[in-house]
Parts: C-alpha cells; structure tokens; sequence
C-alpha cells in the first residue's frame, strides 16, 4: 500500500472511531467500536490498489451513515445503564 493510501486509511479509521464513540447509547456505540475495528482488521492485509479504493469509498459512505446515527441517537434521551452508571467510581 502507498504510503498517501496507508495515511487516507488511518485517518479515516480515527474518524470513524472518533465518531462511533459519540453515540449516547452504550450498546449501539460499543457495536459501532466493535464494527469498525473488525472491517479495518479484516482487510487489513489488501495490497490492490483497486481494492482498497473501493474499501476506502466503502468506509466513507459508512462514516456518513455514522455521523447521521449520531445525530439522530443525540436527539433523544437514554438512560445510562448499569456498565454506563459505574464506569469510573470506585467501589468500597
């Protein structure tokens, strides 16, 4: 992979990361993390250049699909769940 391919590529995964981890809801954000981090690992080792053009419009159109997810998740209220409400205090 070029190394301009190799860049488009990890910017475009922090961004979808980045954006994965804005969704209010803790199941839908930890399946999005989850999504991601497989499609990227998964195809990790692709060397065509076609091919990784396709994945990479690929990516794009999804991290469009994210970003209107988000949006629509924030508009409504959730409650936090049990994994949600603990995370980060410390328990006696």
């Amino acid at each position: 992979m070029a190394a301009s391919s190799r860049s488009q590529v990890l910017s475009l995964y922090k961004l979808l990361m980045k954006e994965s981890s804005k969704f209010p809801s803790y199941n839908y954000r930890t399946y999005a993390l989850r999504r991601v981090r497989d499609a990227f690992k998964e195809n990790k080792h692709v060397e065509d250049s076609k091919t990784v053009e396709v994945l990479l419009n690929k990516a794009r159109d999804n991290l469009a699909v994210l970003q209107r997810q988000v949006s629509i998740g924030q508009m409504y209220a959730t409650q936090k769940i049990v994994v949600e409400e603990h995370r980060g205090k410390k328990t006696i």
